[in-house]
């Protein structure tokens, strides 16, 4: 499936879409340590916490339509770490598995430094295979491993961090 693929600033009027996408990878325990679905109202702080300069929030589009979100937020927020920055990823069910991640991943790699961001994190699943090998193919090496802090439907799981320097 090649898709031709667009990405603008998420409005308010987003929020709905990237709830409901976000909301849709909590049960396959892979992708977000939420365990049950969040509300448009939970995430609006975390919305206005973004702003198209330096931590932006994308949705991406196909044919008009919202088949993911990408953010970069605030690692550890304290201002000696402002050049360094979360990804954050979700897909939609049905695009998922076409190579959407590579674009995105792509687009956020060579937009970060505009934004002031010269280091990105990934925080990502052990068992999350595909995610993993994402971020290593765009270089992303592993940069800490946690072993066993998230309990999900009873089995503990590990979470990998992932990170790469943008310096040129």
């Amino acid at each position: 499936m090649a898709l031709e693929i667009s990405f603008r600033d998420a409005t308010l009027e987003d929020l709905p879409k990237i709830v409901e996408i976000y909301n849709s990878t909590i049960a396959g325990r892979m992708v977000t340590a939420d365990t049950e679905p969040v509300t448009v109202e939970n995430r609006l702080k975390w919305f206005h916490e973004h702003n198209a300069a330096k931590r932006p929030l994308w949705v991406v589009e196909t044919s008009g339509e919202i088949c993911g979100w990408v953010s970069l937020q605030d690692f550890y927020g304290r201002p000696a770490y402002q050049a360094t920055a979360e990804v954050s990823i979700y897909l939609d069910e049905k695009f998922r598995g076409h190579g959407l991640g590579k674009t995105v991943l792509s687009k956020v790699i060579e937009t970060a430094p505009s934004c002031e961001v010269d280091t990105l994190l990934g925080f990502i699943f052990g068992h999350n295979e595909p995610s993993l090998r994402l971020f290593e193919k765009f270089g992303f090496e592993k940069w800490g491993h946690f072993s066993e802090v998230a309990t999900l439907d009873g089995a503990k799981r590990d979470l990998v961090i992932m990170g790469i320097k943008l310096h040129k």
